[in-house]
């Protein structure tokens, strides 16, 4: 299952978005998803615990001005990319 992360996790129930993770599933941060991804932070630690690939806009990284701060483990991925992750997954989540 492919899961788009689209708001900032400090503003949803991350918690929760982490039980509902597979193995197996990607994740993809864009728009204030993004914001998961910064270095050093427990969400970015609690993402990298999970048995899930992990990926990120590099548009919307670059948008909010986060190039420098995002996680070199994360991969950044362009929106061809995107639909790509989308094409794969036939099942999908946006949180």
């Amino acid at each position: 299952m492919l899961h788009t992360l689209t708001r900032s996790p400090w503003q949803m129930d991350f918690t929760g978005f982490l039980r509902m993770l597979a193995p197996g599933d990607d994740v993809l941060l864009i728009q204030d998803g993004v914001a998961a991804g910064i270095a050093g932070t427990s969400f970015l630690e609690l993402l990298q615990q999970a048995p899930i690939s992990l990926y990120a806009l590099e548009n919307d990284i670059v948008a909010r001005g986060l190039s420098g701060q995002i996680s070199t483990d994360i991969g950044r991925v362009s929106y061809n990319d995107f639909v790509r992750l989308a094409i794969t997954h036939p099942r999908q989540m946006n949180w």
